[in-house]
């Protein structure tokens, strides 16, 4: 009996010494788990997706391992501290577009990157989707709330100026990307609900409005694709309906992994970035599909749990903002690939293929993971 109960002390003991070199590392152990079980499924599906491409494998693997250590890193900044610093980024990202304006690689008909040939190349708006509601919180966190005129104003402006400049690269799907976690934060500031819904009702002249004067002809095709795609089955119907045809093909439990018709014969373009869901639909079929969700759900709860606990303004601001934009990146895409959306080039989080993209998710993650622990080591000082 002495012997069962000393051991159970001892895993209890290094139960707590885990717990407490999670803590000290300024790690969620709750969003840790549920971003190692996404890495992992992740790679299987992009295997799939790729062809059997080891070397896509290898770099999506590397891009996890260079996240992961991008968001330990950003958790161990405590949020006074990015909060200061804030200013400065927002002014160094708005420098990055102006540079890919002017300087910046283009590929497959738009400018989106800045190219170091043999170092890196990158996306700098893939960065601004962080800085943008870090700054728009930082703004809001000093001043009296809800917002007045003046401060929605010059909120819109911050918003407004990335929003210019990512759009003539051109990238809307980005571009709004960036729109909506600023509006987020402004919602979650206590934004007069009479301002929302007069922002709703200008949407539709808003909308118009764009499309004569500001979508490119294959915007506008995408738009019309999404209310039509029968009208162009061959040419820019052909994603949707194949996207379509594999998530049905799927049906229940999939057809296996790594027998996938769709994706292996090239019948579903971009399976391995923006169309991967389908692929994991028609091979894990809706039980692969609802096992996804309920990780994307988990991780969302656990992101609003962090948002109620922060003990500051800029925090609270800011993981709401982060975990809201990300509930609609997830919303989006699967949307888009089911045909209920527009095609707007949005990736799934954490399944897409993309470096960029993973590691600027990530740390938004640890970001979270700054403000959950940071308050904890606060409460217990």
């Amino acid at each position: 009996m002495s012997g069962t109960f000393d051991r159970t002390i001892s895993n209890t003991d290094v139960m707590r010494r885990r717990a407490t070199l999670l803590q000290r590392m300024h790690i969620d152990g709750v969003l840790l788990l549920l971003l190692l079980l996404l890495a992992t499924g992740s790679l299987f599906i992009l295997y799939s997706a790729g062809g059997k491409n080891l070397d896509l494998l290898l770099k999506q693997a590397t891009s996890y391992g260079i996240g992961l250590t991008a968001m330990v890193v950003v958790a161990q900044f405590e949020p006074r501290f990015m909060a200061r610093w804030v200013p400065l980024g927002y002014l160094v990202a708005m420098t990055l577009l102006l540079v890919v304006e002017f300087f910046g690689y283009t590929a497959m008909g738009a400018t989106r990157w800045i190219n170091i040939p043999g170092v890196i190349r990158f996306q700098p708006s893939e960065i601004v989707k962080i800085i943008t509601p870090m700054t728009i919180a930082w703004y809001l966190s000093t001043r009296a709330l809800p917002p007045g005129i003046k401060h929605t104003a010059v909120s819109l402006c911050l918003i407004l100026v990335p929003f210019v400049l990512i759009l003539k690269q051109p990238d809307l799907g980005t571009a709004l990307q960036v729109v909506v976690s600023g509006a987020f934060v402004l919602f979650l500031a206590g934004l007069r609900w009479r301002w929302v819904f007069g922002a709703i009702a200008a949407l539709v002249p808003v909308a118009v409005g764009m499309w004569y004067f500001v979508l490119h002809n294959y915007q506008k095709q995408r738009v019309l694709t999404f209310l039509d795609p029968e009208s162009d089955p061959l040419g820019t119907g052909w994603n949707i309906i194949q996207s379509k045809a594999a998530i049905g093909s799927g049906g229940v439990f999939g057809k296996g992994w790594l027998m996938g018709t769709q994706s292996h014969l090239d019948f579903l373009p971009e399976s391995h970035t923006d169309f991967i869901i389908a692929v994991l639909a028609e091979e894990f079929g809706l039980v692969g599909v609802c096992l996804l969700l309920l990780v994307y759900l988990l991780l969302i709860a656990r992101g609003l749990i962090i948002t109620v606990q922060a003990q500051t303004l800029f925090g609270k601001l800011l993981a709401g903002a982060l975990t809201m934009t990300f509930s609609v990146y997830v919303f989006i895409n699967i949307g888009m690939v089911s045909g209920l959306l527009p095609v707007v080039g949005v990736p799934l989080p954490f399944i897409s293929y993309g470096g960029t993209s993973l590691v600027t998710l990530l740390a938004g993650f640890g970001v979270l993971m700054s403000v959950h622990t940071h308050r904890k080591w606060i409460a217990q000082a």
